[in-house]
């Protein structure tokens, strides 16, 4: 059993004989402090997750931590832009954190326990969370919902840059490592001998020389990909063959290495079928039908038309905000949809949100919706400001709102600077979307304690 929260013995955050950027720093976890105070029902909602990790077992102990300790070691994590390791020794060092983070005279959690805890609490619950947060403010009058402005942008997924060679490379050793280590545990569950320096050369030299113009080389890339794609075709056949023999088998380490390869099988399996298409039969495979990493199956190729990064691995985040520069609304999309197929969503979350539609929705060319639903939106909306021509650039009251719209940029620059979004490291797309949704959520709060400290 966790509890919710208990009375702790505060310190006195004096602002002491100390410099006056720590000073600032103080002043801002102390205005968070208040935010999280006056919003109750936001950790009523993350332990309602967390219970659910600790039951006590038959004699109902009680959990070490409670909720709102997790709660806020994992804001104290995304406000200081920190990895789970360097979070805990920061607390660890810092007794004014350690009295934020309400310990008590306890010491402060593992990381292990950290993780555990920050994937126990759903990406919808982030979601709600912040939605929460907003309404309250718009009761306390914090900001004004009334004009919005909305963008999107690619958060990376935590992989290298995904070829047919690294991908094959990536899926035979993961196969031989873990087949090796069935067999130390049962040489009868796998009698074959693996030859990664062998494989491994054939890795090197597409890579080295697939960019060749030379025939000779061409043919000879050709050859040692027919080679590659054979013998990560024949290793993934043994891993189905052992995952078959370990079901049958009582023995748990055994079938803990057939889960564990289980779960990379069906990327494996769509890597080589893939690599074969497009490396022998010369077809051109959709991004679709790939998988861009045996680790990260989920993630998705993404192009925006940017000069510097044409592709992007990950998934595509639509935001919404104020002209205070509070994120309203955000949307990790698992499948990415186009802009323009996103401006009705944006405007219909809005309402459902607040009550009511948006007097201004802001945003680029890209949100704009074809002619027939663009009139519906306006009808809606009263000024619906994305532009459709290049005169509509000639209109000052839509360069005026399109000024407006840019402020959302900075605010994604930061969310990926000091948040720590331009590449998730957590893993699955559920911990994506849920370090997605804590970013939103601190970024809210910092945003939230400027007003309070104004």
């Amino acid at each position: 059993m966790r509890l919710k929260k208990e009375s702790v013995l505060r310190f006195e955050w004096a602002d002491g004989p100390v410099p006056r950027i720590v000073v600032e720093h103080r002043k801002k976890y102390k205005a968070i402090d208040g935010v999280l105070d006056d919003n109750p029902e936001i950790l009523h909602l993350v332990h309602q997750d967390l219970k659910k990790l600790s039951c006590g077992g038959p004699r109902g102990r009680k959990g070490k931590y409670t909720s709102e300790s997790v709660l806020r070691a994992l804001v104290v994590m995304s406000v200081e832009g920190l990895p789970l390791r360097d979070t805990i020794v920061r607390i660890a060092e810092s007794g004014f954190l350690q009295d934020f983070v309400r310990l008590g005279n306890r010491t402060v959690m593992d990381f292990t326990f950290l993780d555990k805890c920050f994937k126990a609490i759903r990406p919808q619950t982030w979601k709600r969370v912040n939605e929460l947060l907003g309404q309250r403010a718009v009761e306390q009058e914090l900001f004004d919902p009334s004009a919005v402005r909305s963008d999107t942008t690619v958060v990376e997924s935590n992989i290298h840059y995904p070829t047919d060679s690294s991908l094959l490379w990536d899926s035979w050793r993961v196969s031989a490592r873990l087949l090796r280590q069935a067999r130390k545990r049962s040489p009868e569950s796998c009698p074959h001998r693996f030859h990664d320096k062998k494989v491994k050369a054939l890795h090197l030299f597409i890579t080295r020389y697939i960019s060749s113009r030379s025939r000779d080389r061409r043919r000879k890339v050709k050859t040692k990909f027919r080679r590659l794609i054979a013998r990560v075709g024949w290793i993934v056949g043994i891993a189905e063959g052992f995952c078959t023999f370990a079901r049958g088998s009582r023995d748990i380490e055994l079938l803990g290495v057939a889960l564990e390869l289980e779960r990379y099988l069906p990327a494996m399996l769509t890597v080589v079928a893939a690599a074969e298409r497009a490396q022998l039969r010369g077809e051109t495979v959709a991004a679709r039908e790939r998988v861009f990493s045996i680790f990260e199956p989920h993630t998705e190729l993404i192009k925006r038309g940017k000069r510097g990064q044409p592709v992007e691995f990950g998934h595509k985040v639509l935001l919404s905000q104020t002209r205070a520069k509070f994120i309203t609304d955000y949307e990790v999309m698992e499948d990415q949809s186009p802009d323009s197929d996103l401006t009705e969503e944006a405007i219909e979350d809005h309402k459902d949100l607040y009550g009511e539609y948006p007097d201004v929705l802001a945003a680029d060319t890209s949100f704009n919706p074809g002619a027939k639903k663009r009139k519906v939106l306006e009808e809606k909306v009263k000024t619906l400001a994305i532009p459709r021509h290049v005169r509509d650039w000639a209109d000052k009251l839509l360069v005026s709102w399109q000024a407006f719209r840019a402020g959302i940029e900075g605010t994604i620059s930061c969310l990926k600077r000091a948040f720590r979004l331009a590449r998730c490291f957590f893993r699955g797309f559920n911990s994506f979307a849920s370090a997605v949704g804590l970013g939103v959520f601190c970024h809210n709060l910092i945003v939230l304690a400027h007003c309070r400290r104004e």
